[in-house]
Parts: C-alpha cells; structure tokens; sequence
C-alpha cells in the first residue's frame, strides 16, 4: 500500500460526512464482536470505478495514539481482502470496543480474519 503513492490511497478513502450518512442510510451491514461493516454500490454515474473505505473508530476504543493503531491496521486489513470487494462500492467499517484487544492479542492476523467473516458472512462470494 505505501508504494502506492499517497494521492491514490486518499481517492480511496471516504471523507465527507454526506458519503458516510448515504452508506449508513441506503447501504447493507454486517457485524460480529469486533466490526460493523456498511456497504453501497455507487450510482453508474460515478467516474471512479474503485472500492472506497470510510473508518469510524470512537473515543471507547480508547486514546488517540490507540485509535489511530485501529485505523491503521484495519485499513490495512481491508486492502489485504480487497480482492473480496467489489468495485464501484463504498465501505465503511465502524470498530468497536474490543478491538483494540484483538489486535493486541492476536494482531493483524485476528483483525483480517475478522474482517473476512464480514465479508464472507451471507453466504456470498462478494460483499454487495
């Protein structure tokens, strides 16, 4: 990821509170013990054809040095399955308290495994 360069990780990521409100409202989720997952398939008129990724991670995880360890590694964790998403969709993944224990219990490892849950949960090859 960080050889990607800079400018096409932030195209990939949500950051208006709007995109976060129409993925909460009008898109499906998923949860388990640890993570939240939203999704929403973009209009056809949309010119980016890639997965975007929103994070919400709250003060109940803990400080801001602990929350940012959670963003960082669940990002990574969601680049990693990428190929298990689909494009022209956005995501976004709200943690939840604990996971800032699986991580330091079971690092990455934990955190992907998850996540893949998530994504595997319905049955369906694809999160939609």
């Amino acid at each position: 990821m960080a050889s990607e360069g800079r400018s096409d990780s932030r195209r990939r990521r949500l950051s208006r509170s709007g995109d976060f409100d129409r993925v909460y409202r009008e898109g499906n989720s998923r949860g388990n013990r640890f993570l939240v997952l939203y999704s929403f398939a973009r209009g056809d008129g949309e010119s980016n054809h890639v997965a975007r990724l929103g994070l919400s991670v709250g003060r109940k995880i803990g400080k801001a040095v602990t929350r940012n360890k959670v963003k960082r590694a669940v990002r990574e964790a969601f680049w990693e399955l990428s190929d298990d998403f689909q494009t022209a969709h956005d995501y976004v993944i709200v943690a939840r308290p604990g996971v800032e224990g699986l991580l330091e219990r079971e690092g990455q490892e934990g955190l992907r495994s998850s996540l893949a849950e998530l994504v595997e949960g319905s049955g369906e090859e694809r999160l939609s």
